[in-house]
Parts: structure tokens; C-alpha cells; sequence
């Protein structure tokens, strides 16, 4: 069994590090601690052919691979960190279900802006009451003539303060079954944003507000009986939060060992002391073995959909390592790093949220569970007979 990357993987990889190097690299500080979203980047990266990477040249996609994909989050995240979360933006999450489901209609009115960096789209799927058990959300869809009526609210929207377009899940009937999706235009009657609120890396979110908002049919992406195929799309999502974070977790550690290597305490570099080598030993571990679940998600999806439980082992050991990686990259550099004149603490603050979003900790070792077990275990309580 062969773990190199192949020499197309491994050509592109190198393209996409040299495009970093000469267009990213310069105003990577400054970028990361700006509350503005970095639209000449996106559409940069959008020219360069890194968004919609994995998806089908007829819908202005590159044709690419899902490796292709994570392989550019990771060496975009390895010089701006900030700019891989427009690569992440453009290949993961909403647009990614969009695209897998969007009516030729839909893609024509809306994807044209999307891949070239000029419009986001944003998920509402959380909600005050609907978190991990995103089942039970609230938000109300009714069939009105030629329009939807929806009505409800979502939270933790990321990048809903400058997105177009939002991917909302709603509910048109009862039961699991009457779960769908629609595409809310920003603009929309009867739909307002609340004031920005600040999440802990920095990013902010706006509550989205739904009453008597009006949509036309046209915006129906997934009607009732659209849960499962969403959340089966979900699993793809992970492996963009799982690029991130481990991508921004390798960030931290090529910050400190440089650090160790020029840091002088005690008449000698840190590196020369044998607690900093074991630490340095131990997160080049924690790396390596997490590199590889995600790159192994990432091949079984160029088959189809990779499983849910590739992708939670993936993710699971991702967000660990990473959390841990960037956590004693910190320590290494001690008052360095704790500091924002370096990148390190923004990783620390970054990947600590990717831990929550996306599927937490606790949710994707129930996913792994049962998938040791072969059965489903239901989490809400049970009823008498």
C-alpha cells in the first residue's frame, strides 16, 4: 500500500503552495484579524480555479477530486490561514449540497457568482432549540400558490453577515419526513438579519429572522422527504472542517519549531532541551495519524458520498490532534505566542470552534460507535410502550 500522494495529487498540491507562497503570504497577519470578509482573495482563488474544485466542469466546476479539495485547504490554511476558509467556503458545506441537489435553474440564477468569488452562501440549520438534534427544528415552510411562506429562526450562521444566499432547512410537515431545504435570497420579504454576534476566533454571525418570508416555489431546493439526502451531503462537509483544522494545527507547529529552533533559553536553542523534543516528537505523531484518516474519507468519496463513518473518525481525530497540536505549539512559544503578533493563538481560537461546528466531539463518537456496534442508538429518552 502506497501513502504517497500521486504525482498528479502531488503536482497540484505544489501549485497550489506556489500560488500561496506569491499571492497569500503577504498580509497573512493582518488578514486573519480583520472582521472583514476578504473578498480580493476570493476572488483570486476563484481565477485560480480553487473553488468548486471537486465539482462538474458543466456546472462551472474544475472536474476535480475531493482530494484536490482538501489538498488546497491545507496548503492555502499553511500560509493564510484565513484564505482557506474561502477555499473551504467554495468546495464544502452549503455550496456543496447546493450543488449535488440545485434544479439547472437554480444553478443558473445562483452559481455563476458563487464560483467566481463575487457571492456566498450560508447555512440555516441551527437553531435555539435545534443544535445536535437538528431534527427537531422549528422553522415552518406552508406552500402558498407559486410561493413559500416560511417562518422561524436560525442561529450560528457562519458567514451569514455578508452572504447573498442561504441554504435554510425547513420543516414542511411533521416527523423527520417533512424535512426540506429552500434557498432564501438576502433581501427577501419578510427576511431580516439581527445584529452581528461575535463567536470566540474572531468571526461573527448574525440570527436569521424568518416571518411570513416569501420565496418563490423556484427556491424549493429539497421538499419533504429531503433530510436524509441533506445529511448524507453533511458528511462531505466534515471533511472541509477536518482540513481546517488539522491544516491550521500543522500552521502552529511550523510556527514553533521555527521558534525552538532560533529561541535561545539557558545558553541553547529550545530544541536542544529534550521536553521540547519529546513535545515536538509527540505532535508530529498526533499529525500523521490524523492526515491519514482524512485522506483516507476524502479517496473512499471519490466513489460517491464517503460514509458517515470514515468521516467522523476523520473529523474526531482532526479536531483532536489539531486542538492539541496548536495548544503546545502555544506553550512552546509561551509569551510569543499567546500573543496576536503571531498566528498561533488565532489557531488555537480557530480550531477550538471546529470542534462544536459540524458535528461535536460527543455526536461523532456516537456516530463511531455505532458503527462498531452496527446499530443505531437513539440519544432522546425513551417512552413507555
Amino acid at each position: 500500500m502506497n501513502f504517497d500522494l500521486s504525482a498528479d495529487d502531488q503536482a497540484f498540491a505544489d501549485s497550489v503552495r506556489r500560488f500561496a507562497r506569491d499571492r497569500l503570504a503577504a498580509g497573512a497577519l493582518e488578514r486573519a484579524h480583520s472582521p472583514q470578509f476578504p473578498w480580493d482573495c476570493a476572488r483570486q482563488l476563484a481565477a485560480q480555479g480553487l473553488l468548486g474544485i471537486a465539482f462538474p466542469e458543466a456546472d462551472g466546476g474544475q472536474g476535480g477530486s475531493l482530494l484536490h479539495a482538501v489538498l488546497a485547504i491545507q496548503e492555502i490554511a499553511l500560509v493564510c490561514p484565513k484564505s482557506a476558509d474561502i477555499v473551504q467556503a467554495g468546495n464544502f458545506g452549503p455550496i456543496r449540497t447546493f450543488v449535488e441537489y440545485a434544479s439547472q435553474d437554480q444553478k443558473d440564477r445562483f452559481l455563476g457568482d458563487l464560483l467566481a468569488g463575487r457571492k456566498l452562501i450560508a447555512l440555516g440549520m441551527s437553531e435555539p432549540d435545534a443544535g445536535s438534534a437538528v431534527t427537531e427544528l422549528k422553522t415552518s415552510a406552508r406552500i402558498e400558490g407559486d410561493e413559500v411562506v416560511i417562518n422561524g429562526s436560525k442561529v450560528f450562521s457562519t458567514n451569514s453577515p455578508d452572504a447573498d444566499l442561504f441554504l435554510v432547512y425547513v420543516r414542511f410537515g411533521p416527523g423527520v419526513g417533512g424535512i426540506g431545504s429552500v434557498l432564501v435570497e438576502r433581501g427577501a420579504p419578510g427576511f431580516q438579519l439581527g445584529e452581528p454576534s461575535a463567536f470566540m476566533s474572531g468571526e461573527t454571525w448574525c440570527q436569521l429572522y424568518f416571518e411570513d418570508c416569501r420565496i418563490p416555489v423556484g427556491n424549493i431546493l429539497l421538499g419533504e422527504g429531503g433530510f436524509k439526502k441533506q445529511i448524507s451531503g453533511f458528511n462531505v462537509e466534515r471533511l472541509g472542517n477536518s482540513s481546517r483544522a488539522l491544516a491550521l494545527g500543522r500552521h502552529a507547529f511550523n510556527l514553533a519549531r521555527e521558534h525552538a529552533l532560533v529561541r535561545r533559553q539557558f545558553g541553547q536553542a529550545l530544541c536542544e532541551f529534550q521536553g521540547i523534543q519529546w513535545k515536538f516528537a509527540e505532535m508530529k505523531l498526533k499529525l500523521e495519524s490524523a492526515q491519514l484518516l482524512l485522506y483516507k474519507a476524502a479517496l473512499e468519496g471519490e466513489q460517491g458520498l464517503p460514509s458517515a463513518q470514515s468521516t467522523a473518525l476523520a473529523k474526531l481525530a482532526c479536531n483532536q490532534a489539531a486542538w492539541e497540536v496548536a495548544n503546545e505549539a502555544l506553550q512552546v512559544m509561551g509569551g510569543t505566542g499567546y500573543s496576536q503578533e503571531a498566528l498561533v493563538e488565532y489557531c488555537v481560537r480557530r480550531i477550538r470552534g471546529w470542534m462544536i461546528a459540524g458535528g461535536s466531539l460527543e455526536i461523532l463518537k456516537n456516530r463511531i460507535a455505532e458503527g462498531v456496534f452496527e446499530r443505531r442508538f437513539g440519544q432522546r429518552p425513551r417512552t413507555a410502550a
